[in-house]
């Protein structure tokens, strides 16, 4: 696709159809303003579609179905027909169609984003559980993500209107965290965090915090050893040869207790809860799952498939909603990104024409 798209053609999985996916993604893009800043591309079936549309009476979702990605309506929702048979769709079950479906859009729709053919992907929640008896041998999105794009590492980063918090370790026990916390493994996120904040949110000189691993980090080597002997070492390093401003270790209690998450541009956490119990507790506004250190830009709301509420009329579309619109903003931001290293010069010409014109107003 042509670099210099200016509206993004945005992919959607259905995630598990049995799930509240399909509501969320219904309610989001019956807004018809959505298609002034996105060409909108559900990989699914026009039958589930249609399915949970008819239980939102008060909902007008119109759209239009291609088998074809090159057939693409920019002015409608576009609902790619991977499947045309009868499935059982039964909301609130968790059973193998609903895995099975939910990867087949996944893949598809991963796919596209990986050869190009969409910008950006939004993902649907699926069901840990029951994806892994449709062949998919993953934990989630992120890792299944990392192998199809051959990325060596990702970072999971959760993002709201306060605060960006990804995680060293994501889906695994809490057993197992101390042992993945090594040096190499921070140094790798550290970066993927830095190119991030620089090329997906236009951060030039980032901040970064570090959390401990253990309580109050550490004490000093009292009550654990990897601050001492793995993070403050990878932290000494990251600053010295990757120009990263990063600080810590931090006790994780103190750090959010007394709002120090709001010095920096982002903050590192050492496994999953402890970076997102504060997170969902404090982020300001809708939260999003964004994939870093991909090629390409996926996004997903930040909760599961809700298995209570699905098919109910009752689920909440913001966070997917949010994470739509946050694709969108990435895609854009990557693409001046781009322009600006394309062009270094241009732009500081602009720069110097731009300051002359001020003082020019100004003497004036």
């Amino acid at each position: 696709m042509s670099g210099t798209q200016s509206k993004p053609i945005v992919g959607v999985s259905m995630g598990d159809i049995n799930g509240i996916g399909p509501e969320i993604i219904i309610k989001t893009l019956s807004d018809s303003r959505i298609a002034e800043f996105c060409t909108p591309v559900v990989f699914g079936s026009n039958k589930v579609v249609n399915f949970y549309r008819k239980s939102m009476a008060d909902i007008n979702f119109t759209f239009n179905v291609t088998k074809d990605l090159q057939r693409l309506n920019p002015r409608q929702v576009n609902v790619m027909n991977l499947w045309e048979n009868e499935m059982p769709i039964q909301p609130g079950e968790v059973d193998a169609t609903g895995g099975q479906h939910a990867v087949e859009s996944l893949r598809a729709a991963a796919e596209a984003l990986k050869e190009g053919r969409i910008h950006c992907l939004v993902t649907a929640p699926i069901h840990k559980k029951n994806v892994q008896q449709a062949d998919f041998p993953f934990t989630g999105h992120t890792p299944y993500l990392q192998s199809l794009f051959g990325a060596s590492d990702v970072l999971m980063l959760m993002l709201a209107d306060n605060m960006r918090v990804g995680v060293v370790t994501e889906h695994i026990p809490l057993s197992e965290v101390a042992g993945q916390i090594t040096r190499e493994r921070l140094l790798s996120k550290l970066c993927i965090l830095r190119e991030s904040l620089r090329k997906d949110f236009g951060i030039d000189k980032p901040r970064v915090a570090v959390l401990g691993l253990n309580p109050h980090a550490g004490d000093d080597g009292l009550t654990g050893k990897e601050e001492v002997e793995i993070i403050k070492p990878a932290l000494a390093e990251a600053r010295k040869n990757l120009d990263l401003m990063a600080f810590g270790p931090y006790s994780p209690d103190a750090f959010f207790a007394h709002g120090h998450y709001t010095r920096f541009d982002a903050v590192l956490a050492m496994y999953h809860d402890q970076g997102l119990i504060p997170f969902k507790s404090l982020g300001a506004g809708e939260g999003v799952n964004f994939t870093a250190g991909l090629p390409g830009i996926r996004t997903s709301p930040d909760h599961g498939t809700a298995m209570d509420i699905a098919g109910k009329n009752r689920a909440d579309e913001a966070s997917f909603r949010e994470a739509l619109f946050t694709a969108i903003d990435i895609f854009n931001k990557r693409m001046g990104y781009a322009e600006a290293r394309i062009n270094p010069l241009r732009k500081t010409a602009h720069r110097v024409v731009s300051r002359m014109e001020d003082e020019r107003i100004e003497e004036a």
